[in-house]
C-alpha cells in the first residue's frame, strides 16, 4: 500500500490563510506595526555617530537636528549632548509604546486564532465515525486538537509577520549601508548566498525529524491518557509499573527524535553563526581601511558595524526560521489531516424530517463487519412495530450491541437497509434520527458536573421542576434529596462519587426527561445489586410503557419485560418469538 504524499508547505500554508481569513485585518494590523519598527530601529544607532561625529568630533551637527534648537541657543557641545540625549529617550519612548500596542493586539489575535482552529478541529471530531475513533485513539485526536492547533499561531503570527519584517529590514538596511558605503554594503551581503544554502539542506531534514518527534510524543500521550481514563482496572491489576514501561518506552522515542532535531538544529545554527561573523570580521577589516583613507568618517563605521547585526538579524531570521518552521508546518499538516478525515456516517444531502417517530423499526437483510475479514452480523431481518418491547438475547459477541449501534446509526450496513417508520435511516438528519432515542447503558456515562445537569443533559433547558420529576419516575429523588448539596451535587469525573446502581438510576431519569419515542436499554441492570435492580426495573417498565424499547440483557429474566425475542449468534438471527396480539 502506497503512502500518501505529504502536502507543500506552500498548500498548508494556503490552507491557514483561508482558516485565518476572519482575522486578516488584525495581523495586518500587527504586520503595520511591526513595519513601523524598522525605522525606529534604524534610528537605534543615530545617536552614537551623532556623539562620535558631532559631539566628540568637529563635524556639524544635522540641520534636522539643528533645527529642534530654540532660536539664539549657543551650540555648545554640551547642548548638542544633551539633544542627542534626548533623542535617544524620545527614540526608546516611541519604541516602548509601539511594542505594548504590538504585544497586546498579537495576544488578541493568537488566542482568537488558535481558540478558532481548535473549535474546528473538536466540532470536526465529533462528527467523525466512530470507526475512526476506534483506530486512533482518544488520545491521538486530544494530542491534535491541544498540541498540533497552536501551529496556525507559530506560523501566521510567529513566523511569518517577522519574515515580513526581516524582508523590509533587510531591504533598508542594504540601502541605509549603500548610502553610506556601497562597497561594505555589497560584502556584508556576500553572506545570503550561503545562509540560503544552509537553509535548504537543514530544513529537508528537520522536517523528517519533526514527524517522527510527533508522531512518538503523540503515542505516549496516547498511553497516559488511556491509563487516567482506566486508573481502577490498572489498580485492580498491580499493573502501575507494566504501564510506566510501556510510558517510557514510548517517551524515549520521542526524546531520541527531539535530540536529533536538536542535532540538526545545533549544526544549523553553527553554520549560521559562522557565516556572519566570517561576514562582520571581512566588513570591519575593509571598514577600517576606508576610515584609513578617508572615505568615511569613524562615526560612519560605528553606524555600519550597528548596523551590521540588524542586517545579519533578518538574515538569520528568514534562515533559522526556514528550519524552525518544519516543526510547525508538521503540526499544521497533522491538524488538518484530521479536518480532512470524512466520516463515514455521512448527512443525507436532502434530509427527511419525520418529527417524532411512531417507533416501527425494520432490519432488511441487514450485514456489517468491523474488519472486512470478521463479519459482525449476516443477513439479519426482522419487523418490529411501534410500541413493541424487544429483548435482545445472545452469547457475548454474538451481534447484540452491533445491531443497537445501528439502529442509532453509529456505523451504516455494509449490506441491507434499515428503516424507521418506513423510512431508510440514511435518509435522515442525523440530529433528527438520535433525537427519537432515549438510551440507558450498562456503564451509565456522566459528565464533571451536578447531578442536575446530569439529567438535563437529555434537555438543555429543562426546568427543575421537570428534572425532578424525572428522578422521581427513575426512583432516583429520594436518594438525591438525602444528599447535603441535593441536585446540585457534583458527581465527579465519570460520576465515580456515586455508587453504580445510583449512577443508572440518573441515567434512567436521564432518559425520562429526553421522553423519546424509542428507547434503547443496554444491560441496565447487570451490575447492580437485587434491591437497586428492583427499583430500576420498576422505573424501567414506567419508561417503556408506550415506546418502542430494545433491551439487551444477559439475565433472562430482565427481558420478562419484552413481548419480543430476538436470539442473536454468531451474528445471524437464529430465533424471532413475539407474545404480541396482532
Amino acid at each position: 500500500m502506497s503512502t500518501p504524499a505529504r502536502p507543500k508547505s506552500t498548500t498548508t500554508l494556503r490552507r491557514l490563510a483561508l482558516q485565518a481569513r476572519p482575522y486578516w485585518p488584525h495581523l495586518g494590523a500587527l504586520m503595520a506595526l511591526s513595519l513601523l519598527a524598522v525605522p525606529l530601529s534604524l534610528l537605534n544607532p543615530v545617536p552614537f555617530k551623532l556623539i562620535v561625529d558631532s559631539v566628540l568630533g568637529d563635524h556639524e551637527l544635522p540641520g534636522i537636528v539643528q533645527r529642534i534648537l530654540p532660536a539664539g541657543t549657543e551650540r555648545t557641545s554640551a547642548v548638542a549632548a544633551g539633544i542627542v540625549a534626548g533623542l535617544m529617550v524620545a527614540i526608546a519612548l516611541l519604541k516602548q509604546l509601539l511594542d505594548m500596542g504590538y504585544a497586546v493586539l498579537r495576544t488578541w489575535t493568537t488566542e482568537k486564532l488558535v481558540l478558532g482552529f481548535r473549535t474546528s478541529m473538536f466540532r470536526h471530531s465529533q462528527r467523525l465515525s466512530l470507526a475512526y475513533h476506534d483506530t486512533k485513539g482518544s488520545g491521538e485526536v486530544t494530542y491534535r486538537i491541544q498540541y498540533d492547533a497552536p501551529a496556525i499561531q507559530w506560523i501566521m503570527v510567529d513566523a511569518l509577520i517577522p519574515l515580513a519584517t526581516s524582508i523590509f529590514t533587510l531591504v533598508s538596511m542594504v540601502v541605509v549601508l549603500t548610502r553610506i558605503d556601497w562597497q561594505l554594503a555589497l560584502i556584508a551581503m556576500v553572506v545570503a548566498p550561503a545562509l540560503y544554502a544552509s537553509s535548504t539542506f537543514f530544513s529537508k531534514r528537520l522536517k523528517a525529524h519533526w514527524r517522527e518527534a510527533k508522531h512518538h510524543e503523540t503515542s505516549a500521550y496516547s498511553v497516559v491518557t488511556e491509563v487516567m481514563g482506566a486508573v481502577r482496572v490498572v489498580k485492580a491489576f498491580a499493573a502501575e509499573d507494566r504501564e510506566q514501561e510501556r510510558f517510557e518506552a514510548r517517551a524515549r522515542r520521542s526524546f531520541r527524535e527531539q535530540l536529533r532535531v536538536s542535532i540538526v538544529s545545533s549544526r544549523f545554527a553553527l553554520a549560521v553563526g559562522l557565516t556572519m561573523a566570517a561576514g562582520t570580521a571581512v566588513v570591519l577589516y575593509v571598514g577600517t581601511r576606508h576610515v584609513q583613507a578617508g572615505l568615511i568618517t569613524l562615526g560612519d563605521l560605528v553606524l555600519v558595524m550597528s548596523y551590521l547585526p540588524m542586517l545579519y538579524a533578518p538574515l538569520e531570521t528568514l534562515t533559522r526560521s526556514a528550519g524552525s518552521l518544519q516543526g510547525s508546518f508538521v503540526s499544521a499538516e497533522r491538524a488538518f489531516e484530521l479536518l480532512d478525515e470524512e466520516p463515514e456516517v455521512k448527512e443525507a444531502e436532502h434530509p427527511k424530517n419525520i418529527g417524532r417517530a411512531r417507533g416501527a423499526v425494520v432490519f432488511e437483510n441487514v450485514s456489517f463487519a468491523y474488519r472486512p475479514d470478521r463479519p459482525a452480523i449476516s443477513d439479519v431481518s426482522f419487523d418490529i412495530p411501534a410500541g413493541a418491547h424487544v429483548g435482545i438475547a445472545g452469547h457475548t459477541g454474538a451481534g447484540k450491541s452491533t445491531i443497537i449501534s445501528l439502529l442509532l446509526r453509529l456505523y451504516d450496513p455494509s449490506v441491507g437497509r434499515i428503516l424507521l417508520d418506513g423510512v431508510d435511516l440514511r435518509d435522515l438528519a442525523l440530529k433528527d434520527l438520535r433525537n427519537q432515542y432515549a438510551i440507558v447503558l450498562q456503564e451509565p456515562v456522566l459528565f464533571s458536573a451536578s447531578i442536575g445537569e446530569n439529567i438535563a443533559y437529555a434537555r438543555p433547558g429543562a426546568t427543575q421542576a421537570q428534572i425532578e420529576a424525572a428522578a422521581r419516575a427513575a426512583n432516583a429523588h429520594d436518594f438525591i434529596s438525602k444528599l447535603e448539596k441535593g441536585y446540585d451535587t457534583e458527581v465527579g469525573e465519570r460520576g465515580l462519587q456515586l455508587s453504580g446502581g445510583e449512577r443508572q438510576r440518573i441515567s434512567l431519569a436521564r432518559a425520562f426527561l429526553k421522553d423519546a419515542p424509542i428507547l434503547i436499554l443496554d444491560e441496565p441492570t447487570s451490575s447492580v445489586d437485587v434491591k437497586t435492580e428492583a427499583l430500576i426495573i420498576e422505573g424501567l417498565e414506567r419508561l417503556m410503557k408506550g415506546r418502542t424499547s430494545f433491551m439487551i440483557a444477559h439475565r433472562l429474566s430482565t427481558l420478562d419485560l419484552c413481548d419480543v425475542r430476538l436470539e442473536i449468534n454468531g451474528g445471524q438471527l437464529t430465533s424471532f418469538t413475539s407474545k404480541r396480539t396482532p
